[in-house]
């Protein structure tokens, strides 16, 4: 059976760099700002994440306000796991998109009413895959 752990998690704010300051401060989680992206992401252990802007959607995927904590889940197939949601029930909400320089995702929501998402890396040299 294919490994489909959780690898990322979104926390959605109205104020991305406040949210940051807070769970920093509660849990003393380290961060770090990706500048090409604008993404405040922490990294502590267990699944990292980041704190998004909450608001219209766009090709980053769909709109978030706050308690739309959005989970990724890891897969090695986007497009067999997004058969496999449509199969079960559930919809194909953005498909496969890249990321540039770091992997793809898509968005699905599942018959209950989440929206969730799926993530692979883009492959690195010297990973047993060209670049």
């Amino acid at each position: 059976m294919a490994n489909h752990p959780i690898v990322h998690i979104e926390i959605p704010a109205a104020d991305p760099r406040a949210a940051s300051r807070f769970y920093s401060g509660v849990f003393d989680w380290n961060l770090q700002h990706d500048e090409q992206f604008n993404y405040l992401m922490f990294q502590d252990g267990g699944p990292g994440g980041a704190f998004v802007q909450t608001g219209a959607g766009g090709e980053m995927g769909p709109a978030t306000k706050p308690g739309d904590v959005r989970i990724y889940i890891g897969t090695d197939d986007i497009e067999a796991s997004l058969a496999a949601v449509e199969a079960h029930g559930g919809k194909t909400v953005v498909p496969k998109t890249e990321i540039p320089s770091m992997g793809w995702f898509a968005f699905f929501a599942d018959p209950f009413g989440n929206t969730m998402a799926l993530y692979t890396d883009m492959p690195r040299a010297g990973a047993g895959e060209p670049a």
